[in-house]
């Protein structure tokens, strides 16, 4: 098992990719504290894990307060001793943020993803990155889409947000490493199995005039397999980033986007 006695933190372990990631973390051995703002949806997570076999603890959490992130990880150590990784999968509703030309979104819509993604990356990296330097080890992991990296229409303040995601993973690398702490993004495609990407869909194929399943071919076309990425392949890539596996992986993106981004 390749996160054998390890202990994770989850936060948004209620949705897709957080639950996911989770249930791959919890299979190869972690003891997996789960966070959102949803009890039932992370607790239904954790029933999953522990009826499967593995160790799971739930919590209401919510990541864009301090102080609630402090609480839960200071709570989290002094149950199982050390936080070997953390890992942020939160999301925000998109209708009203993509969708609409830039010209006409307002303010506030274009900053919401900006402040919201930067502020809980930073409360719960930093909450983490305190505990993991007393050990001198542990993983940060993040999760963008592409529009992190490619120049995409009516995606608002979601690309920007998303880029700025990777900038601080490359700052905590920067600051951290030395203390050994590794931090690494997942970058991938669209995640047909969410419902955000459902959502977002049906955003940009409206403001586009064409129909989903339309859009959501031209978006696979971008890509060298002609087909989005998976929810399993990000989990499966989590887990390996988040092991012994990966020690010479730090301040940088795992790209899983199959060829749309070629780094």
């Amino acid at each position: 098992m390749l996160l054998k006695n390890k202990n994770a933190v989850i936060y948004g372990a209620g949705g897709a990719i957080g639950s996911t990631v989770a249930k791959a973390f919890a299979k190869e051995g972690a003891k997996v504290f789960l966070t959102g703002r949803n009890l039932a949806s992370v607790s239904a997570t954790a029933k999953d894990i522990v009826a499967a076999g593995g160790a799971a603890e739930a919590a209401q959490v919510d990541a864009l307060d301090e102080r609630a992130v402090e609480e839960h990880i200071a709570a989290v150590v002094k149950k199982a001793g050390t936080i070997d990784v953390s890992f942020n999968a939160i999301g925000i509703p998109q209708p009203g943020v993509q969708g609409i030309p830039l010209a006409e979104l307002a303010v506030e819509s274009f900053m919401a993803p900006i402040t919201t993604y930067m502020r809980s990356h930073f409360l719960t990296a930093r909450a983490a990155a305190r505990r993991m330097v007393e050990k001198r080890s542990g993983v940060i992991l993040m999760h963008t889409p592409e529009p992190a990296r490619l120049g995409l229409p009516l995606v608002g303040g979601m690309g920007p947000a998303w880029a700025a995601m990777e900038g601080f993973n490359r700052n905590l690398s920067a600051e951290f490493a030395a203390h050994g702490i590794r931090v690494v993004c997942l970058r991938s495609s669209g995640l047909p199995e969410t419902h955000a990407f459902d959502g977002v869909l049906g955003l940009h194929a409206k403001a586009m005039g064409i129909p989903r399943e339309q859009f959501r071919a031209f978006i696979e076309s971008m890509t060298h397999r002609k087909r989005s990425s998976t929810l399993a392949e990000v989990a499966d890539v989590a887990v390996f980033l988040a092991s012994d596996k990966a020690s010479g992986m730090t301040g940088t993106v795992a790209n899983l986007t199959g060829g749309m981004i070629v780094d």
